[in-house]
């Protein structure tokens, strides 16, 4: 069984099992996967958690106060995947990007496989752009700052970000946006972001927030998203990594 650690946002962890269940339909009820989603919304906030923004990519945090919220959300995120190993779940997938800054200490205190978002979208990249390609990443500041993407994607492609004004106008907006329910409107705001990094040339554009995905594809088919020529779905990459570990066991 799949185990889903959801609630970063609500309508993400929904997103990445509605994705799960439309990649991997059955004819009927007993051939879908079996998965557990813990909508475990009570998560300290992961961008306020981060710490103070010096501007600069961190990987640990650089203070008392910041170490504090760290291991807050640490010890949520513990809580979250121990129900998870409790109910059976024989791995455990997280549909929230800036969460993955808490993944190496998470994955030393759960023995049980947690597939690696990023790294999974860096490794799905490869296979689709070429090395030095110039890559868009819209994501939550918390994200940018603590590089879990660049961690991976640094040494083989050129990760582009928009700048402050953008990001505070445009994405940050926008992923608030979704979170209130207001898709529509999320979907008009994202919109000068991604023409910015169009300008900058990025052959692709990462949705590294899993809010994003909603307000960008908003209304549209599910063959839209699957068969986007310009943006990379973490959760419908997820999905697809935790069926391929699902069907392996």
């Amino acid at each position: 069984m799949i185990g889903i650690l959801g609630g970063m946002g609500t309508q993400a962890g929904l997103d990445f099992c509605n994705k799960l269940a439309i990649l991997y339909r059955g004819k009927i009820d007993q051939d879908y996967p079996l998965f557990l989603l813990y909508n475990k919304s009570n998560i300290p906030g992961r961008p306020e958690s981060i710490g103070i923004h010096t501007g600069k990519l961190s990987n640990k945090p650089n203070n008392k106060k910041s170490k504090k919220k760290y291991l807050s959300v640490l010890k949520s995120l513990v809580n979250g995947c121990q129900l998870l190993k409790k109910s059976n779940c024989k791995f455990i997938v997280i549909p929230c990007n800036t969460a993955h800054y808490w993944f190496d200490d998470l994955q030393k205190k759960i023995r049980l496989p947690i597939i690696n978002m990023p790294k999974e979208v860096f490794k799905h990249t490869q296979k689709r752009c070429k090395k030095n390609s110039s890559i868009g990443l819209l994501a939550t500041e918390g994200t940018l700052m603590t590089g879990v993407y660049n961690k991976f994607f640094d040494k083989n492609y050129n990760l582009v970000f928009p700048n402050a004004i953008i990001q505070k106008k445009s994405v940050n907006k926008a992923i608030k946006l979704v979170k209130m329910g207001k898709v529509k409107l999320a979907n008009k705001t994202i919109q000068p972001a991604i023409n910015y990094l169009i300008k900058k040339k990025c052959k692709k554009i990462i949705l590294g927030c899993t809010e994003l995905p909603i307000a960008i594809f908003a209304f549209k088919s599910f063959k839209t998203i699957k068969s986007s020529k310009v943006f990379l779905d973490p959760n419908l990459i997820l999905a697809t990594a935790a069926m391929k570990r699902y069907k392996s066991k």
